[in-house]
This record gives structure tokens, C-alpha cells and sequence, in this order.
């Protein structure tokens, strides 16, 4: 499966440009589309989940047009939203289950099959007879992915899913969307630079509805050896620096700031070189000195 996104907007009535011709082409495996809250992320979910409709642009699943073809999409589409409700008095394997009659699978012992086969893979097969209302947020999580994951769909959409888990809940639910992208194409949507790191093996930076850079994350991180450097300072400091340096990022260490600055050559000043990761790519492309993305089939 290829997804093909080719110049997509959406203004809102408010002024808000939430997208900005965004182009992008999916192949099969996990998606990263990395950008800060407000970003225009969650926009873009809806519209290829079918829940909202852009201003301009087209959208193919293969040969299915997602704008067009909404039933089609939805036949082969599995969506978890940033936020969604359960009913906390259900029980997760009767919920599960009506949500399989949902998606069309009436025969009631393939349905006991696939609902079985749902709660283990998502590690819930133990709490199938809890109520959803005492499940922790990670479980939620996962029963989200269980419901998302009926009928096999072809395209998984998967909104900001690890937002608020502890860190086990967190390495868990990973490890899951991991086993996902065999033979789907999946859209993980998050803010979280970890989430893209650990899961993806191609990914876009989106700001203010537009893409900013698509690639892969470890060629995204080699393309910035030699250009990334580091010091220790004051506090106080800081405002002097960044009249002289491009300051990608900061961190609190001990009382002092980590300063992350981008440069091409040395610059001096006690400043040393370090080994790139995919944050310094992502504060890289954010200040906007890498980047410039050029969709190849925007026209």
C-alpha cells in the first residue's frame, strides 16, 4: 500500500491556516509526522480518517480515493484518536465486540475468534472482564489500538498515543505499534521526538500546516554529523549567545544550561562537538536552518 498526499489545505473559518500544501508520499511500515501541539498534526488525521474535508488537494490509498471514497477508505481504516470515550461500565470484551458487529463481522463465532485474538495481542486478554472505567491509561491505550485494529485494516492512523503514559505503560504500547507495520501503512502523529526515534523508519516535520523536512530519521541524523556542539553555561549567559550563535535547544543540568548550538565549522568559545540525535534534527529544522522540504510531487 502507498498513501499519496498531494497539495492538501485547510483554512478554518477563524483564519487559522491549519494546513499549507502538504504533500507526502506513504509507503507501507510506521510514519512518523513529528510537530509541536497546534501544529496542524491532528488536522491532517482527520481529514485522511475521512472526518473532515480540506479546502484543496487530493488523497490516495492505492488506487482508492480517500476524498471521494469515503466508504472504501473506511473499509480498510483503522483510526485512534488523541482522545476517545469508552463506556466505563462495559466490560472490554463486550465492547470489543459490539465494535466488531460495527465493523461488519456478523458471524458470531469469527467474531469470538477475532476478539480473542484482539485482547491478547494487545496484552489485555487477563482484563477482558474488567470494566473499562478502572483500565489505566496505557491499558485505554491498547484497547484503543484492539478496536483500531478490527477488520485488518490497511491504513492506521495512531494520534499523540503515548501523551501522559508512564514510562511502562509508555515502552509497552510501543512495542505494540512496533508489530503493526509489516503490512499496513501506519501514521504515527505526535510531538513526542522518542516516539519517531524508537518506532519509524521515515518521517516528516510539520509546523504551522507545513512540512518542513521528510526523510529518514537516521540519514536525517547523519546529514548533521560535524554541525551540532556543545557547552555548559550560566543561566546568565545565554542572552550573549544567542546574539552570536544558532541556539537549537537548552536544558537544565544541575543548575547550568546545556546550550546545543548549529554551525557548519568550530566555533570556538569552549564549544564541543557532539554526536547528533533526531531532537538536535528536530530543533534543527524547527529554527529553520535545515529543512526546505521540496515535495517531489507537488506541482
Amino acid at each position: 500500500m502507498i498513501l499519496k498526499i498531494t497539495n492538501i489545505s485547510k483554512l478554518y473559518s477563524n483564519g487559522v491556516q491549519a494546513l499549507r500544501n502538504v504533500t507526502l508520499t506513504i509507503p507501507n511500515g510506521m510514519y512518523g509526522l513529528l510537530g509541536p501541539n497546534g501544529a496542524g498534526k491532528s488536522t491532517l488525521m482527520r481529514i485522511l480518517a475521512t472526518l473532515q474535508e480540506p479546502d484543496t488537494g487530493s488523497i490516495y490509498l492505492d488506487e482508492i480515493d480517500v476524498l471521494n471514497q469515503k466508504a472504501a477508505v473506511r473499509q480498510t481504516l483503522g483510526y485512534l484518536p488523541q482522545e476517545f470515550g469508552v463506556y466505563p461500565k462495559a466490560k472490554a470484551e463486550d465492547l470489543l465486540d459490539y465494535f466488531a458487529v460495527l465493523k461488519g463481522i456478523t458471524n458470531r463465532a469469527a467474531r469470538k475468534e477475532v476478539v480473542a485474538a484482539l485482547l491478547k495481542q494487545t496484552n489485555l486478554w487477563d482484563k477482558r472482564r474488567q470494566q473499562l472505567g478502572s483500565f489505566s491509561g496505557g491499558m485505554k491505550q491498547r484497547f484503543g489500538v484492539a478496536v483500531a485494529l478490527l477488520g485488518n485494516p490497511k491504513l492506521m492512523i495512531v494520534d499523540e498515543p503515548t501523551a501522559g503514559l508512564d514510562p511502562a505503560e509508555r515502552v509497552r504500547f510501543l512495542n505494540l505499534l512496533s508489530e503493526l507495520g509489516e503490512n499496513s501503512v501506519v501514521i504515527l502523529s505526535t510531538h513526542i521526538v522518542e516516539d519517531v526515534r524508537e518506532l519509524c523508519t521515515r518521517m516528516a516535520i510539520i509546523n504551522k500546516g507545513q512540512i518542513l523536512q521528510e526523510a529518514e530519521p537516521l540519514k536525517a541524523v547523519a546529514g548533521l554529523q560535524g554541525k551540532i556542539w556543545r557547552r555548559i553555561v550560566q543561566k546568565s549567559e545565554l542572552p550573549a549567545l544567542e546574539q552570536s550563535y544558532k541556539i537549537i535547544s537548552t536544558k537544565l543540568l544541575s543548575g547550568r544550561t546545556i546550550v546545543h548550538v548549529y554551525s557548519e565549522t568550530d566555533p570556538g568559545n569552549n564549544f564541543e562537538g557532539v554526536y547528533p540525535d533526531l531532537e538536535d534534527v528536530y530543533f534543527t529544522t524547527m529554527a529553520g536552518y535545515i529543512g526546505n522540504y521540496k515535495p517531489e510531487v507537488a506541482q
